[in-house]
């Protein structure tokens, strides 16, 4: 058997990166291990989560540097689900999250694109 345990989401800063997604978002910091030469293991994940995770990585050189933000070439990065999407869309919103849209009614659920901190566009998307 096979699984996606973490995607990689390169980031400016370690300590920014955990203050926005985990006390702004409400993500859970799942581990941070200094791994020397300023480098570091960090693993966010949603609450509850028990399969994917975010790795965050601190961008250290320039072509890295100039993929926050842009990590997908300008399309949706990542898909967020929620079992609640008024709550998360208020808290995201005084998170600093920008949405680009207003939340839509779809067929599959209600769904909004936002802006994080950093640039990288994502899915609000609590399904049917």
């Amino acid at each position: 058997m096979s699984r996606i345990a973490a995607v990689t989401l390169v980031v400016p800063d370690y300590d920014e990166a955990i203050a926005h997604y985990c006390t702004g978002l409400g993500f859970d910091l799942i581990e941070d291990t200094d791994l020397g030469g300023g480098k570091r293991w960090v693993l966010i994940a949603t609450p509850g989560a028990t399969e994917t995770r975010l790795l965050l990585g601190k961008a250290s050189n320039d072509a890295q540097r100039a993929a926050i933000g842009n990590q997908a070439g300008g399309r949706v990065f990542l898909i967020l689900f929620t079992d609640d999407f008024a709550r998360d869309h208020a808290r995201f919103s005084q998170a600093g999250a920008i949405f680009a849209e207003a939340p839509r009614h779809e067929a599959y659920g209600t769904v909004a694109v936002f802006r994080d901190r950093f640039g990288n566009l994502w899915d609000l998307l609590e399904p049917k």
